[in-house]
């Protein structure tokens, strides 16, 4: 759980992706153990046991009671039923084809109709499935009227009885057949087109019910009308037009007063009903069309409005039209559920886990999931530090130079602070290179010349010449890189004299070196043993017959007086004790010491013994010893002692 959207109104993220494409589950579970005890994973949970599908998710729902949570999604085309109650999977079941939306008749989930991608409509009980009927065209949505028991499915195409018009077909479940389906204008097809119509034919797209109010049916069409239909008369009875684009959305306030509309082109609308003129137009900003839109009350009775397309849910206070909040998931969206009387939204998405907000602004948590009201109030307590690593800081002045100016309070791309605001750096740098075109070509000549120049330094420079302690320059210029040479000693003008005076000399041969670089190699050490070496393989050239004794001495004889000679010596002599011991040692002990007589020096002792190369003659085997008592009677009746 993390806040997504901080301000006045701050959203929760309490379940979902945090990255666009779903990562390996190898690779998922990897990090989702490493980031154990990180301090920003110490707050994520999972709300419901498996909330997620293999590919993506279509819809989903939550029933009356609020006790269960039906969606559907695929691959393979199924739908998964969650208790609410013990926050986990219930059942999953499988269909024949993917599911495009589906409703619950019933309070849970016991009875529940489905509208499959195969022009077949399927009703569902906990045992399986009970029933499938086969439609005559496509359908687009699913509507139901509780009063009478009808199931409507707006359709593609036009009628066959020659008409030129859409259906909504009538299914009653009482009766169980089809009923005179109500006609819709959808306007006009090629001619010669089948039953199902050319490409371009026109279709019934969304319906919705006012059922707690007067009950008109409303029909969202392609050609951007809205027909009204009363059940009780089973007439048309109105028509809203005049809209730019498809009507895709259509939802009636909790009044019945009020009916909002979404279209094609990302325009929503609130029309009164009594009224043909708009009460409210607003854009979502995306040009996507519109794919839920719900009436929402705050508990503190306020009206909100929410709209939501595959980018961006947004929130908008239906008194004023101001944005009230937004939510931008990182994967498209294909339907959102609220469920009753609370803040939570539920979304079902292109993604392999669905998403679940949780907004207190809006309500209280669902009584399941009461406790996110105690998170929600721990995490407004602590101190929350923002980091910026993919921002740039742009002032408003430089926002205006790049064309940006027109997103401000539009977009979570633009991040409000202090003077100015902070910019992500993808938005910049499509910004900059559209307001410069000649960027990228001045940056690839900058990469160049940074190449360029990484190459000059690559390649093999000559050793700086000195006249004093050029060992020294030669171990500065090994360890040290062009950068460091220049602002170290030897570009420094005060340490002239170190490499110029005879004065400052290092003297190898001193006391005080060999104590500081005890493993340093001095010249006359490095001859000395060149001697040995060589007069070492003199001696192995030699005849066989020269005493090695005497050619020893020649080489040390040949040895001037002033060569360095290099010894190895030991600490421990004959098995002694060590000659360096500390003070504390030296001293003398208490006790009578007890020392074991030996003549090996060590801490093992092995003895090797030679042996015949022949090969061992076999030992014959000994005779197996005789029984004392063979041929003798035994005086005991215990019969197991003869064994």
């Amino acid at each position: 759980m993390k806040l997504t959207n901080p301000g006045a109104v701050p959203v929760y993220t309490v379940s979902g992706p945090s990255t666009a494409r779903p990562l390996p589950e190898w690779l998922a579970r990897r990090r989702k153990r490493s980031a154990k005890y990180e301090p920003e994973e110490l707050n994520n949970f999972e709300l419901l046991q498996n909330f997620d599908f293999e590919e993506a998710s279509n819809c989903v729902r939550v029933s009356e009671d609020g006790n269960w949570i039906m969606s559907s999604g695929t691959y393979k085309p199924q739908f998964h039923v969650h208790n609410t109650q013990e926050l986990s999977l219930s059942f999953a079941r499988h269909t024949k084809s993917e599911n495009t939306t589906f409703l619950m008749l019933s309070q849970d989930y016991t009875k529940s109709v489905h509208l499959q991608s195969d022009r077949s409509i399927e009703f569902h009980t906990p045992m399986g499935c009970h029933y499938e009927v086969r439609l005559p065209r496509f359908g687009r949505d699913l509507a139901y009227l509780r009063q009478s028991t009808e199931v409507l499915i707006p359709s593609v195409g036009l009628s066959a009885d020659g008409s030129g018009l859409g259906e909504v077909f009538r299914l009653d479940l009482e009766r169980g057949q089809f009923l005179r389906p109500w006609q819709v204008d959808v306007g006009e097809d090629a001619p010669g087109a089948g039953l199902q119509g050319s490409i371009h034919v026109g279709a019934v797209n969304v319906a919705t019910v006012a059922e707690s109010t007067h009950g008109l049916c409303a029909f969202g069409t392609s050609i951007g009308t809205v027909e009204f239909y009363d059940p009780r008369s089973r007439n048309r009875v109105a028509v809203l037009g005049g809209q730019e684009g498809e009507v895709t959305a259509l939802d009636y306030s909790r009044d019945g007063l009020s009916i909002a509309l979404g279209t094609s082109t990302g325009i929503v609308q609130v029309f009164d009903m009594r009224n043909p003129r708009p009460l409210m137009k607003k854009d979502q900003g995306m040009g996507l069309p519109i794919k839920n839109i719900i009436h929402l009350t705050t508990p503190t009775e306020e009206k909100k409005l929410l709209t939501a397309d595959k980018r961006i849910i947004k929130l908008w206070d239906e008194q004023t039209g101001d944005l009230w909040t937004s939510i931008e998931p990182t994967v498209e969206i294909n339907h959102v559920a609220h469920v009753p009387d609370s803040g939570m939204l539920l979304t079902a998405n292109e993604g392999k886990q669905m998403h679940s907000f949780f907004i207190p602004n809006l309500g209280l948590a669902p009584r399941w999931c009461h406790f996110l009201d105690n998170m929600v109030h721990e995490m407004e307590n602590e101190k929350r530090v923002d980091t910026y690593d993919n921002y740039k800081f742009l002032t408003i002045p430089e926002l205006k130079q790049l064309s940006l100016a027109h997103l401000v309070g539009k977009t979570n791309l633009l991040r409000p602070y202090m003077h100015g605001y902070f910019v992500h750096s993808k938005l910049y740098d499509q910004a900059r290179l559209i307001a410069n075109p000649y960027v990228w070509e001045e940056e690839r000549a900058k990469r160049v010349k940074e190449k360029v120049e990484k190459a000059r330094e690559s390649r093999i420079r000559g050793v700086k010449k000195v006249k004093v302690n050029q060992k020294l320059v030669d171990k500065i210029v090994d360890r040290s890189d062009k950068k460091k040479i220049a602002a170290g000693v030897l570009g420094d003008d005060r340490f002239g004299k170190l490499f110029e005076d005879e004065e400052f000399k290092v003297d190898e041969m001193s006391y005080e070196f060999r104590a500081l670089n005890p493993s340093t190699q001095v010249g006359g050490q490095e001859v000395a043993v060149q001697h040995v070496k060589d007069d070492s393989s003199v001696t192995s050239n030699s005849d066989d017959e020269s005493d090695p004794e005497s050619e020893v001495e020649d080489i040390r004889k040949k040895k001037s007086k002033d060569d360095v000679v290099m010894q190895v010596s030991s600490s421990k002599i004959a098995g002694g004790k060590a000659k360096d011991t500390a003070f504390g040692q030296r001293a003398p002990k208490t006790g009578r010491i007890t020392k074991a007589r030996t003549d090996v020096v060590g801490e093992q002792k092995v003895t090797f013994v030679p042996e015949s190369k022949k090969k061992k003659q076999a030992e014959p085997e000994a005779a197996p010893k005789r029984r004392r008592d063979d041929g003798r009677r035994s005086a005991s009746t215990n019969t197991f002692r003869r064994l």
